[in-house]
């Protein structure tokens, strides 16, 4: 009986275990050579499948080489320098190439009008799974699909109203003077000093955040910045390796730190959305930042239907807390420090722009209305964002067999929509398209040229 017993064990374990060896290399092998297959009989061109690593180890390389050069100002051709790998596959091979992230062929998809039908096709073309790890970092709106992606921006919209944007001005304006008087105070001692703009900006964009959507809360939301910008330089280390299950369980050192942030700052959120909550329930006034907006827009929404899974928990509210941050930061962060690059490089627009804000603005108060009439700075600051734009790709996953544009590609194909390279596209913007000319703008962004 007991040798029988044993027997059965041995035999469940072992089925098990082919089970699992089977799918293991179904996705380490099998499935990767299919999908080459089929990529290749529709004309695309890119490296042969590498077991597992893809095409993992050169991309790494190819970014850590060109991080090791010094950055040549006087080059505008950014391209190479953000998406080297990507650059050098399509030298090789052409625009209709692929390359391997791990075992997952990546197609690039360059036609605005291809481009547009993948960002509107929803079920589709999903966002691409994060890993356990990377998921520390932010999840909320970005990473939501259909109908929990629909509630959360139901919810989320009236944060974003016009009118409650305006009345974040006086914190944008506050930020903004705090940084000036820190450069006029550096620059006071000698007349005149060489600065690394990057952390003040990088400063500023925090604390204008942390102002707007934790107005009372402002010297918490200061740590959770702090918190949330070692996590985003973990999560990018992590993002440039092969994904192993089970990995985030190991006690490594990053493992073990990224936790210990991830902790750190739950609980600091978790404190703040009580205390505001409590406030609530007590009938004092709602905070008019973007998390008191956010809460209250939340409880209308469960009061309305009568039921909590109509709005959002207080895990879900943790994590739009920390996209705000995630988001916005370093987007504008890097928006900023390009615009200015770019102004000093073009005296000449530079001194448009400040004879425009001085004559709408004077020396006065920045007023929300006057914003509407800079329409030089408008001009220059969507230039500034063609050519560097915060965000160099977004990724997709196609979920069911498709036809997009002339090709037809089968599910768990993931998909590149470069910004940057359609934005230094010369068949799309012509001969001068990786020249600074905010002109192209002159009529909107609609017909620009």
């Amino acid at each position: 009986m007991e040798m029988a017993y044993y027997l059965v064990l041995s035999l469940f374990a072992v089925t098990l275990l082919v089970i699992y060896a089977w799918k293991l290399l179904k996705w380490a092998w099998f499935r990767p050579r299919k999908l080459e297959q089929c990529l290749r009989q529709q004309g695309l061109i890119g490296n042969s499948y590498k077991l597992i690593f893809g095409d993992l180890k050169e991309l790494s390389k190819s970014i850590e080489e060109v991080k090791s050069k010094p950055l040549n100002v006087s080059d505008d051709d950014i391209p190479p320098r953000i998406l080297p790998y990507f650059i050098e596959a399509i030298k090789k091979y052409g625009k209709n190439c692929f390359v391997w992230l791990g075992p997952n062929p990546l197609v690039f998809v360059r036609e605005p009008e291809v481009i547009k039908d993948v960002l509107t096709r929803h079920a589709l073309y999903q966002k691409p799974k994060s890993t356990p790890l990377t998921r520390l970092l932010a999840q909320g709106i970005v990473s939501y699909e259909e109908d929990k992606w629909a509630k959360h921006r139901k919810i989320l919209n009236p944060a974003f109203h016009m009118e409650k944007i305006k009345h974040m001005l006086p914190a944008f304006h506050l930020s903004c003077s705090e940084m000036v008087s820190q450069w006029e105070e550096a620059a006071s001692v000698k007349g005149s000093c060489e600065l690394d703009i990057w952390p003040y900006l990088q400063r500023l964009s925090s604390d204008a955040i942390s102002r707007t959507a934790f107005e009372s809360n402002y010297e918490e939301g200061r740590k959770i910045f702090e918190l949330q910008k070692e996590q985003a330089e973990h999560v990018i280390a992590i993002s440039r390796t092969l994904y192993i299950p089970g990995w985030r369980f190991m006690p490594t050192k990053r493992n073990r730190r990224m936790k210990q942030i991830e902790k750190e700052v739950q609980a600091t959120i978790r404190g703040i959305i009580d205390k505001r909550v409590k406030a609530m329930k007590a009938g004092e006034a709602n905070a008019d930042d973007l998390l008191g907006i956010l809460l209250d827009s939340n409880f209308k929404e469960i009061e309305q239907h009568g039921n909590k899974d109509f709005g959002m928990s207080t895990q879900e509210v943790i994590e739009e807390c920390k996209l705000f941050y995630f988001a916005g930061q370093e987007t504008t962060s890097v928006l900023l420090v390009w615009t200015m690059f770019l102004l000093s490089r073009h005296p000449d627009w530079q001194a448009r722009a400040r004879e425009e804000v001085l004559q709408v603005f004077g020396d006065g108060m920045l007023e929300f209305d006057g914003l509407s009439r800079l329409k030089i700075v408008t001009m220059i600051l969507h230039e500034s964002l063609r050519l560097y734009p915060p965000v160099g790709a977004l990724g997709r996953r196609i979920t069911t067999k498709t036809k997009l544009g002339e090709l037809g590609l089968p599910a768990g194909v993931m998909l590149s929509l470069p910004i940057l390279l359609v934005h230094h596209d010369k068949e799309i913007w012509g001969e001068d398209a990786k020249e600074f000319k905010p002109d192209r703008f002159s009529e909107g962004v609609s017909k620009a040229t």
